[in-house]
């Protein structure tokens, strides 16, 4: 194992050799770093565009070559490999670039966001002991993330580099100023120095939780570049097929799901700097683009949008979402499936000529024949009866194997043999012989009403089918006599009025829902509040109808 690991991280919990040797030999990993991979790549399309976005685009010569320039400008400037870096940077194509030459020079992106800020920037870089710092200057309008990152170097002393992309700062490095001095062969004599390990960290991602700061995730060049491949097998991407993502591509998703299959097989990825779902179907159209993926609120903004017919969708031949996928394609009417991913190391999927059943009503089944799959006693070790959902857990070869520097979480995180325990219920489906993964819940997302749990997803399923309803989220809300009872949250369709709480009612006991589980209460809005990760954020929700209460009964 030790030749695969050319750059130690104290902290990193390392594959074993004996599993990293597996899954080369299987497949499941790619013996190969991500920087040849794009190396390569350019080779046999150098003219082939590979990322589009709103403002320029690069062909993979291009793209390669500038990722050389900056990869060796960053070593030039005092970076390191292993060196961990913190990244604010939104959806561009200056993102693509200073992830792809951090690959190439071995410099660790810590997976962060622009919208991060005091607690989480600090506690980050605490945590990984950054030393580098890139920030896109015209991120936002309304915050200087360039003079909040000084500030940050100026309260953490490990923050030695502030790189900044898309604009300039004085006493900065900015990232076309550092491609533009550094001669492309100067580059590629002092890449080619830069030895990295199969099992080398690539990047530092971080968990989906949506409350405190995200624990850390270490991935590493050949099993990432295994776990993209696994996926583009399922859902049938090649270097033929056109991707479009506008969610952030820091995160894990983004990587897999858009840069990574770029990198690894020529695929040509349209980038947007934020969701616009009129201006996404334009581009769909405009670019022929093959596949589209909604990790977050795109789906129900889609099934919100009236005018489908006017946008050209013939070249779509797969829309996955994270759930209402029946909905959502007799919307589009373009194929759709449901889909799962955990940055902790699982994708489900289906591509677009399963069965119905599996695309609709299963989120799929994973990419990765050495994946294995287990559905347990939250409670226990003990599997979940036959044909009762059960705590997903999950090892293989893309699965982590231990959070970065967090002994506590890595010792409540898995199972005795190994398997993560992933708090998601799931259920198992016997599709044309394979098993396939229904999402019914998460543990802790539930109301408990008077002693009778309620499970918020299942719910939200059965009043997102309502005619009236674009997307719904339930929480709970106190009660002086249950304890808790659920308010639903409704966005409703253009021109439609939402359900009041009795016709709600009439509508899901008629679709066999259990009265004791349907909501008591329903606030409309146009949108939900989010997080600084871009999730859901139902604290905030909780909060604002415990605070309509509290005002209610003072009147």
């Amino acid at each position: 194992m030790a030749t695969l690991v050319h750059h130690n991280i104290p902290g990193v919990v390392y594959p074993s050799a004996e599993r990293a040797e597996a899954a080369l030999a299987s497949g499941s990993w790619l013996a190969n770093t991500v920087g040849n991979a794009l190396r390569d790549t350019a080779r046999r399309h150098p003219q082939r565009p590979a990322f589009i976005g709103d403002d320029r685009s690069l062909d993979f010569a291009q793209l390669d070559e500038a990722t050389e320039r900056l990869g060796a400008a960053l070593l030039e400037l005092g970076l390191a490999p292993g060196d961990r870096a913190i990244f604010q940077l939104g959806t561009t194509v200056e993102t693509t670039v200073a992830l792809l030459a951090c690959f190439k020079a071995g410099i660790v992106p810590v997976c962060s966001l622009p919208q991060h800020r005091e607690i989480e920037i600090g506690q980050l870089t605490e945590q990984s002991g950054a030393r580098g710092y890139f920030v896109q200057a015209d991120f936002s309008a309304s915050f200087d993330l360039p003079a909040f990152a000084e500030s940050m170097m100026a309260r953490h002393a490990s923050l030695t580099h502030l790189i900044v992309v898309r604009g300039e700062r004085a006493g900065a490095a900015g990232l076309q100023q550092l491609i533009d001095a550094m001669p492309l062969e100067q580059a590629r004599k002092r890449l080619a120095d830069v030895q990295l390990g199969l099992a080398d960290v690539l990047s530092f991602q971080l968990s989906g939780g949506t409350t405190g700061v995200p624990k850390i995730i270490p991935r590493f060049h050949a099993e990432y570049l295994g776990h993209s491949a696994g996926w583009m097998r399922r859902w049938r991407i090649d270097g033929e097929s056109r991707v479009i993502w506008s969610l952030p591509l820091l995160h894990n998703a983004g990587q897999l799901y858009a840069l990574i299959p770029s990198v690894l097989a020529g695929v040509t990825v349209v980038l947007m700097s934020r969701v616009d779902i009129a201006r996404m179907l334009d581009l769909i159209g405009e670019h022929r683009v093959t596949h589209a993926l909604s990790i977050g609120p795109i789906a129900p903004q889609l099934l919100a949008y009236a005018d489908i017919a006017r946008h050209d969708l013939s070249s779509l031949k797969l829309f996955s979402t994270m759930s209402r996928a029946d909905t959502l394609e007799a919307h589009l009417g373009v194929p759709c499936s449901n889909l799962y991913g955990i940055t902790e190391g699982l994708l489900l999927g289906s591509p677009a000529d399963s069965p119905a059943q599996a695309r609709h009503m299963t989120q799929g089944c994973s990419g990765c024949p050495d994946d294995e799959i287990r559905l347990l006693d939250p409670a226990s070790e003990q599997l979940a009866p036959d044909g009762q959902p059960g705590e997903l857990c999950f090892r293989g070869p893309s699965s982590l194997t231990g959070y970065f520097a967090n002994a506590e979480a890595n010792a409540q995180s898995f199972t005795s043999d190994g398997f993560y325990r992933t708090g998601d219920m799931v259920s198992a489906h016997r599709i044309d012989g394979v098993l396939h993964y229904a999402f019914e819940g998460r543990l802790r997302d539930n109301i408990n009403r008077g002693g009778e749990k309620i499970g918020c997803e299942e719910v939200e399923g059965h009043v997102s089918q309502h005619p009236a309803v674009a997307d719904a989220k339930l929480v709970a809300m106190p009660d002086p006599f249950y304890g808790e009872k659920g308010c639903i949250f409704i966005i409703a369709r253009p021109g439609m009025a939402a359900p009041d709480v009795k016709a709600l009612g009439q509508f899901l006991t008629a679709r066999g829902l259990a009265k004791y589980k349907c909501p008591e209460r329903v606030e409309v809005v146009d949108e939900f509040p989010l997080t600084r990760v871009g999730k859901v954020d139902k604290p905030s929700m909780k909060r604002r109808i415990a605070e309509l209460l509290a005002q209610e009964r003072k009147s």
